[in-house]
């Protein structure tokens, strides 16, 4: 009985000091943001565009680009597919999507599903962890685990609707895979090859995306621009 307690004793102080050893996710944010310019920088990310291209195995590539002003909380992307174009912008509490048939242009309210996804993508595009604790996000260190042969730190940041498990290399401190839930459809992203923006941060320019609905990898190039001068015509109904 004895030596039940004491080995008991030995794993419950096994265990205190692994969780002990846990970085904090503010931590691990911290990092990332010290590989990618550092936080003074990101801190100044008002407004950026985003030029993306994707292409699938047996799917019709295209092309994205998406302009965004996180004080205004807008957010404005068009999609192009065989040369017609979808646009779909959420500014404030109200969305839109435009589409162009024949010579007329129409324009119909996004759902509110619709719009809480444009929402969140509007700091996914950069990060998800931007200012999450004002977005009323909570995140929890899950602990370290080994991915792809690297050893990475897993945070769980979840709030309304949504839950993310985002995994940090523990070397270089770069998000390598970001895994999102939302409306029970779960996206894995996986992100490689980092630029520095002409601003000075760092992202991912190889991002390979698989959803749980059509599970076929999808392949997207990006490039970045951040406070670049912002056409407010394109957060216009």
């Amino acid at each position: 009985m004895k030596k039940s307690l004491n080995l008991w004793a030995l794993l419950l102080l096994i265990s205190s000091s692994s969780f002990g050893q846990k970085l904090s996710p503010d931590s691990i944010f911290a990092n990332y943001y010290n590989a990618t310019g550092g936080k003074t920088l990101w801190s100044g990310v008002k407004t950026y565009n985003v030029k993306r291209s994707y292409t699938a195995a047996a799917a019709t590539p295209y092309d994205a680009v998406i302009t965004a002003s996180l004080p205004d909380q807008s957010i404005y992307k068009s999609k192009t597919i065989m040369k017609r174009s979808f646009v779909y912008t959420v500014k404030g509490n109200q969305g839109w999507i435009k589409v162009l048939i024949g010579q007329k242009l129409d324009v119909k309210d996004l759902s509110q599903a619709e719009q809480t996804n444009m929402r969140f993508e509007m700091y996914e595009n950069l990060a998800p962890f931007i200012d999450y604790k004002t977005r009323g996000l909570i995140a929890t260190t899950v602990g370290t685990e080994t991915l792809n042969g690297v050893q990475v730190n897993n945070v769980e940041l979840q709030g309304n609707g949504i839950r993310y498990n985002l995994y940090f290399d523990a070397k270089t401190g770069l998000l390598v895979r970001q895994k999102d839930t939302l409306a029970g459809v779960e996206t894995t992203t996986d992100m490689s090859d980092y630029a520095k923006s002409a601003y000075g941060i760092s992202y991912p320019t190889k991002l390979v995306e698989v959803n749980s609905v059509d599970k076929k990898p999808v392949t997207i190039k990006s490039s970045v621009t951040v406070n670049d001068q912002v056409n407010v015509e394109l957060f216009k109904r």
